[in-house]
């Protein structure tokens, strides 16, 4: 099983799935923004950019997936994204399911002043969206909760990948015991 996410990550097609899983989750968020309507808050932002960092992952492991320094750039880009990810859903999560007056997201994202996303983006990173408010389910599911399952699974796969960075394969263990 190592040696086929090793082979994953040392060819495009690994990292073009993970590219077009990360763009088609993101336009389903601009979709919920823009085609229902549906608000998006401080906490939604962080995760898009938490997605976005993933989407970085792919692009960078796209450029030269057999080499070694760039494969695990990209695999620490993305298992950072990945966890933070998780992180952030499941603090929205703690917003949604336990609201209070001492439990709630900023109005305003708080972006570094060298990389402020909501003013170079405003249609994609400007929130206006409380928080506290489940305005979306699916099969009993938030938004956030949904975002929980999905970066979850995107950290089991860098953590696969990862793992498989250290399996050699059988070839290189013959050469590395017979040294030919």
């Amino acid at each position: 099983m190592l040696n086929y996410f090793k082979g994953l990550s040392t060819h495009r097609g690994g990292w073009i799935l993970l590219l077009i899983s990360g763009l088609v989750l993101e336009s389903v968020a601009l979709f919920f923004q823009y085609g229902m309507n549906l608000s998006p808050c401080v906490m939604c932002v962080y995760e898009r950019v938490a997605l976005f960092g993933i989407i970085l992952s792919a692009i960078v492991g796209l450029i030269e997936p057999k080499c070694f320094i760039t494969r695990t750039l990209a695999l620490i880009i993305g298992i950072i994204s990945a966890v933070k990810g998780v992180l952030l859903s499941v603090k929205h999560v703690d917003y949604q399911l336990n609201p209070a007056p001492w439990n709630q997201c900023s109005y305003m994202a708080e972006f570094p002043q060298v990389l402020p996303l909501d003013k170079w983006f405003p249609l994609i990173f400007k929130p206006y969206g409380i928080c506290s408010e489940i305005s979306w389910t699916f099969l009993g599911f938030s938004m956030p909760q949904w975002l929980i399952i999905v970066f979850t699974s995107y950290c089991l796969v860098f953590i696969l990948l990862i793992i498989s960075q250290f399996k050699h394969k059988k070839i290189d263990r013959l050469i590395l015991t017979t040294g030919l």
